[in-house]
């Protein structure tokens, strides 16, 4: 039933923008936690004494194709030596995570599926021949564990088997064996059933659970398409069903649902966890992948435009656990968390605050949306999310030059030694489409390219900024796949501390944001004005922004929350004006590190 394949880091490499920001990134946190880091410098994986569990394969499934998309050749090196140790110390019957023989039944093997998974990638990057023997046998052995009673799933591995459908197809592909189907069964029939929670997901409460759990829901969005194509099976897009709902009661102005950790309602001024932004991001890919609907390539985009950036410095040496629609300071809670199950330094913009899921999760998610730049399906090749970037096959060359979503013009130069069926993706939102300079009114753009030709297409078309209502008289302002808000301007607070045998220290420390300007504004109508400038060497900087918007407010009388300094209220006290009208400039939500993104109008 899959509608596109992906290609690899062999094939597609990103450029313009995209390359810059995963070499940000490389720089950054994620190119240097092996270095830092003691649960990955020191982990169990590797001989050492730190965790075992879930931080190195997460790491992982990020680092990999960062560095292989950047052809870094130490970083590439450094990934081999982490893979070259966990497989030396796969046991003889196939096990493979760090934990005593004695010790398997109690080990949540949430870390089975998810290092099967960082195998398959790695493969996917290094061709390692290594590694189908090794899938095969850590999936061979978790089928006897489980068949025998010897292990079950509990805990994150009951409400995560899904992310084990990936590495049995995988393995099921090469080898068409009945008992990785028998596993898949065995997995969704011990695991958790989402259909089954969808009560708890309509009134947030402050208790920690497993069916609310947000990181789980956003890995949960794929499971029916990763089955389905398993077993051959009829796809009832039970994912948009589930989206809609939690979209009604949970959703955000940027495709995100609220999840601190655990589902939190409409509110703006509730968190959304980094780890649930990535997983999203990566289900979208695939269910894009699968089922070839625009839907999800579109939500792909918004999340990816904005919410991640949004939530990690612009060096990305730091970043916050939970980010907010209406975060007006970064800084302490000094009593109580406004979160309902995390810690009040969660938002903070730090090494890991909170809890250091996010610290080794948060690194998939830019290097996994440039894979999924071009997609593939026998003689046609899609360009499903216009990201710039080049792809090299054995007989096909295409290169996508284009600084969108700052600017809504793409440019192809397309060279193929074979005919082939080129597809561009239009989003759904642009207006007065030109191909070549010539208005098309069709949004599905497909071109024979001819063997030998040299092609070049150009698109452009327009986007109009519009409001968007949001919950409790707000609104958001949306320009194609780009948020705005009202930025806040800020100083940083630097704390170097060291804890639980943690250090931070510089650039790796923690930071409270504090506000220096005003930021309590309501629109005063609906005219907006874009402007669009260069993009600085960080593409999504918080001083330079490459777009903006300029709009006309007041200063009203919004207020804060009950019993906090640092927390704007979550409906404004009053809407009467406290001064006169003037024009305020909005940056991309991506851009703004402190915001007002749901917005009144008076």
């Amino acid at each position: 039933m899959r509608k596109w394949n992906l290609f690899t880091t062999n094939e597609i490499k990103p450029k313009g923008w995209l390359k810059k920001q995963l070499e940000i990134q490389a720089a950054g946190l994620s190119g240097n936690l092996d270095k830092i880091w003691p649960d990955i410098k020191e982990s169990a994986w590797i001989g050492g004494s730190k965790e075992g569990w879930e931080r190195v394969p997460y790491w992982l499934d990020g680092f990999i194709p960062l560095a292989y998309l950047l052809e870094n050749k130490d970083m590439i090196e450094r990934a081999k030596k982490y893979i070259d140790s966990i497989l030396s110390f796969q046991k003889s019957d196939g096990w493979i995570c760090p934990c005593e023989d004695s010790e398997r039944e109690e080990y949540d093997t949430w870390a089975v599926l998810l290092i099967s998974k960082v195998l398959t990638v790695y493969y996917e990057c290094s061709k390692d021949d290594r590694i189908p023997d090794v899938v095969y046998n850590v999936l061979k052995n978790y089928y006897d564990l489980l068949m025998k009673g010897e292990i079950r799933l509990f805990n994150w591995g009951k409400f995560r088997w899904y992310e084990g459908l990936i590495a049995i197809n995988f393995i099921y592909k090469k080898c068409n064996e009945s008992w990785l189907l028998e596993l898949a069964k065995i997995l969704k029939n011990q695991g958790a059933d989402y259909n089954d929670f969808i009560e708890l997901w309509k009134r947030p409460l402050n208790r920690w659970r497993f069916e609310t759990h947000i990181v789980n829901l956003m890995m949960m969005l794929k499971y029916e398409a990763l089955y389905c194509e398993l077993f051959d099976a009829d796809y009832t897009d039970n994912a948009e069903y589930l989206y809609k709902i939690l979209k009604e009661y949970n959703g955000t102005p940027v495709e995100t649902f609220t999840g601190d950790e655990c589902l939190s309602g409409l509110s703006a001024i509730q968190g959304t966890e980094l780890c649930s932004v990535v997983e999203e991001m990566y289900s979208y890919e695939l269910l894009f992948a699968f089922t070839g609907d625009n839907k999800w390539a579109e939500r792909l985009e918004v999340v990816a435009f904005n919410a991640l950036p949004a939530t990690v410095s612009d060096d990305m040496w730091t970043h916050q656990y939970v980010q907010m629609s209406n975060q007006i300071a970064c800084e302490k809670f000094p009593g109580k968390s406004l979160f309902r199950t995390n810690s009040s330094e969660a938002h903070l913009f730090g090494l890991e605050p909170n809890f250091g899921c996010c610290t080794a999760n948060f690194n998939q998610g830019f290097p996994k949306l440039a894979l999924s730049a071009f997609m593939f399906d026998n003689n046609e090749i899609i360009s499903a999310i216009p990201l710039p970037s080049e792809l090299k096959t054995e007989d096909k060359h295409i290169v996508l030059e284009t600084v969108y979503p700052f600017v809504n013009s793409f440019k192809y130069t397309i060279n193929s030694k074979s005919d082939f069926i080129f597809k561009i993706r239009i989003p759904s939102f642009a207006e007065n489409v030109k191909v070549n300079n010539k208005s098309v009114t069709d949004m599905n753009l497909d071109f024979a390219i001819k063997a030998n030709e040299n092609k070049e297409i150009i698109i452009t078309f327009d986007t109009v900024p519009y409001l968007e209502k949001r919950t409790s008289g707000l609104n958001t302002i949306k320009c194609g796949s780009l948020v705005f808000s009202i930025p806040i301007k800020f100083e940083k607070k630097m704390y170097e501390f060291t804890r639980d045998g943690v250090e931070r220290k510089y650039p790796y420390c923690d930071y409270e944001l504090l506000p220096l300007s005003d930021w309590n504004y309501a629109l005063t109508g609906n005219i907006f004005t874009v402007f669009r400038n260069n993009i600085a060497d960080i593409p999504f900087s918080s001083d330079e922004p490459p777009v903006v918007i300029k709009a006309k407010a007041r200063k009203i009388n919004w207020g804060l929350e009950d019993g906090y300094e640092n927390v704007c209220a979550r409906v404004p006290e009053s809407l009467d004006a406290v001064s006169d009208e003037e024009e305020i400039t909005l940056y991309p939500y991506g851009c703004s590190k402190l915001r007002i993104t749901e917005i009144p109008i008076i």
